[in-house]
């Protein structure tokens, strides 16, 4: 319910104020000073504040400045008897959200104060979603215990401060977006956007409109002007993912922005001042691609000012146990299951799995599991299927060359490999290769060894 707080030094004005306010459904809250007033927000927490603004003591505008420092500041309304154009100009550029004047009309006061419920609701919506996003990516809630991932972090904080220009460096799947955005909403850019573009995802001809806009007339089909990214992100951050992917002739244009600060919208014959901090991220290795021709040598150090690098999940096996307790709270919450971590079994089973697809598989395997279980904890059972069948495909990847290849010397091939990673031990391979003993027993059996 919508709390307003009616401040006034006439007792049988703030009587009538209470009373047409309760009637509309409101919960009121009185105070006969402005001193009194103060008192009541910290009790009350009002979402409107209804003042007079000639007052003994604090006036109306000293009460507005006294509650400006507070978390979520109320819509405040003045009332006054004095109703001069000084004064009402006044207190709107003081922060009021309006101004009435005495005598109140009273449909005039229910629509005001139902305006200003409205934008109070708004206003402590959206900070509260300021505040959950800030801190669902705030950079001490980046989970992992290893000592690599601890040295990530540290470098987290020191680029966060300041705009210096990050290449995020990782296989896909190890969180290089969850990385670029920690570092944006832990910056003093952290109010303004962050935007993010898949630069593989975008046909060559579309790259310079995307990021840079275009006038109308620009080309067919340009009706109107049309802002690009890097308009969009302008005082906050551009997150350019698969960077690698950015054809040749865009690398010369995106260089000349980050040496110009300016960008040039198609069509346009004026270039346009642009404060954006450049994030970008690679699943490749662009040394290799310079060497092949395929990207700027001279954007490439422009771009790696401060390298970071995510090992992949099998290199920080540490955290896998973290992080997998992280997603079954996560998925808990989702979906009301109170499943109480994993069985011994089980961690076990995550850590030595290879992790083909990173975080991202593991987050997958460990939804599943919370949403099919209905154990205590999770079991091996609830991930064997998952893990097994990711691994198949996994080496199904493998493409049969154009000759065409053996798969009975294929299959004998698999059972050696088998045998000589379990060091000779029949259960052991069979486990390997997904078989049940006897019928592991039976094929290699029949091989020539």
């Amino acid at each position: 319910m919508t709390v307003i707080l009616i401040v006034d030094d006439e007792p049988l004005q703030r009587d009538i104020l209470k009373t047409i306010l309760d009637g509309e459904g409101y919960e009121t809250v009185t105070s006969s000073s402005a001193e009194e007033a103060l008192i009541r927000i910290k009790q009350c927490n009002p979402d409107v504040i209804l003042t007079d603004l000639k007052m003994e003591g604090m006036d109306g505008i000293k009460l507005l400045e006294s509650v400006t420092g507070e978390t979520f500041k109320p819509a405040i309304i003045i009332m006054t008897a004095y109703g001069t154009i000084s004064s009402a100009v006044d207190a709107i550029k003081k922060g009021a959200f309006d101004y009435l004047s005495k005598p109140l009309n009273k449909d005039v006061l229910i629509l005001t104060i139902r305006r200003a419920a409205e934008h109070a609701r708004l206003v402590k919506e959206n900070q509260l979603l300021k505040k959950e996003l800030y801190d669902k990516f705030r950079i001490d809630g980046i989970v992992g215990k290893s000592e690599r991932m601890k040295e990530l972090v540290e470098i987290m904080r020191k680029v966060s401060g300041n705009s210096v220009i990050v290449l995020i460096n990782g296989e896909s799947g190890t969180g290089k977006e969850l990385v670029a955005k920690a570092i944006h909403y832990n910056s003093p850019r952290k109010t303004r956007p962050f935007i993010a573009l898949n630069c593989a995802a975008i046909p060559e001809n579309l790259f310079e409109s995307e990021l840079f806009g275009y006038e109308a007339g620009a080309f067919t089909g340009a009706v109107a002007r049309k802002p690009g990214l890097f308009e969009a992100a302008d005082g906050g951050t551009l997150f350019l993912d698969e960077v690698a992917d950015l054809p040749l002739f865009m690398q010369a244009k995106l260089l000349r922005v980050i040496q110009e600060k300016e960008i040039r919208r198609l069509g346009s014959k004026e270039s346009l001042t642009i404060d954006v901090r450049i994030i970008t991220a690679t699943n490749r290795d662009i040394e290799k691609e310079m060497q092949k021709g395929n990207f700027r040598e001279d954007l490439y150090y422009r771009l790696r000012v401060v390298p970071i690098y995510l090992p992949p999940l099998r290199e920080r096996k540490d955290d896998i146990p973290v992080l997998a307790e992280h997603f079954i709270e996560k998925y808990n919450r989702e979906f009301g299951k109170r499943i109480q971590g994993l069985e011994p079994i089980s961690v076990n089973a995550l850590v030595n799995y290879p992790w083909p697809g990173n975080i991202r598989q593991l987050e997958s395997v460990i939804e599943r599991a919370v949403i099919m279980s209905d154990s205590a904890q999770i079991t091996l059972d609830d991930i064997r299927g998952e893990l097994r069948t990711a691994k198949i495909q996994h080496h199904l990847e493998v493409k049969i060359p154009d000759e065409g290849i053996s798969f009975e010397e294929l299959e004998k091939d698999l059972l050696r490999q088998a045998m000589t990673k379990a060091n000779g031990v029949v259960a052991k391979a069979a486990r390997l290769l997904g078989m049940s003993y006897k019928t592991f027993w039976y094929r290699w059996d029949q091989i020539d060894q």
